[in-house]
């Protein structure tokens, strides 16, 4: 009697069981042939993405992201293929999407620039901007900050988001750059002879450039007298280095040649 009604159960449970196995081999030929093509799309991507020159660190991170993404639509396929609800499953997945979105908003903003950032390439490593508010040379191009080296040697980190959102520049850009200083000459002084013997001192500084060559021109009179715009020009890695130089051969030649010093003009003021 036992035997007859296991046999019967098994007479019964047998479609089943061969309908659940090949249900199991169907997900398992699912899985594998699904993997295979998001390890396909994954090297297409990463190769195609290589021949547009994308910077490596973008690559990878677009190609972790495309594959996490795909191996999730992939089970979510297959526990859809068993008959599972999927609907909870999706709205779960997009819930905590919303949430971590809300969460690392910042976060996110600062990598969706450094996207930006490291595919426009409005700088490099070792270029010398102002980024952010923040002037120095940059040492690292992060996926969420840059960091720079300050001139008085400090390591700061400036959010991508931050540099994205204001103006850039980049002193690295062009061969050289200007230096911009000034010569307080006396009400007395001979304006002419001073322009012409800063350009002759000024031109003979180390680093700077011959062509352009060194500006010395009145910018204005104020109550001291007339004031010189010393404008030498060199390149980015040498800008204190000139900047200080010239400051000290404007002192020097001034100096040498007797001008007068400006002082502040004496007031009158009435009994």
């Amino acid at each position: 009697m036992n035997t007859g009604r296991l046999t019967t159960w098994m007479d019964q449970a047998q479609p089943i069981l061969v309908a659940f196995g090949l249900k199991v081999l169907g997900a398992i030929a699912v899985f594998v042939i699904g993997r295979w093509l998001i390890g396909l799309v994954s090297r297409l991507v990463g190769a195609g993405m290589t021949r547009q020159r994308i910077d490596p660190t973008v690559q990878r991170y677009l190609v972790s992201f495309i594959s996490v993404a795909l191996n999730i639509i992939l089970v979510v396929a297959i526990l859809g293929y068993f008959g599972v609800e999927t609907t909870s499953f999706a709205a779960l997945v997009a819930g905590a999407g919303v949430a971590i979105g809300a969460a690392w908003s910042g976060l996110l903003g600062n990598f969706a620039a450094g996207i930006f950032l490291l595919v426009l390439r409005p700088y490099q490593v070792d270029d010398y901007v102002m980024i952010g508010g923040v002037e120095g040379t940059v040492t690292e191009l992060g996926l969420f900050g840059t960091t720079l080296t300050t001139p008085d040697n400090v390591k700061t980190i400036v959010g991508n988001g931050k540099i994205m959102g204001a103006d850039i520049k980049n002193y690295s850009s062009h061969p050289y750059r200007r230096v911009e200083l000034v010569a307080q000459l006396a009400g007395s002084a001979d304006v002419h002879k001073a322009i012409a013997l800063l350009k002759e001192a000024v031109s003979k500084v180390a680093n700077t450039t011959r062509n352009p060559a060194v500006d010395v021109e009145i910018l204005e009179f104020n109550e001291f007298g007339p004031k010189l715009a010393v404008r030498p020009y060199c390149h980015t890695a040498h800008y204190w280095q000139v900047y200080f130089d010239t400051n000290a051969a404007i002192a020097d030649t001034l100096g040498a040649a007797g001008f007068p010093v400006a002082t502040h003009p004496v007031k009158l003021y009435p009994v």
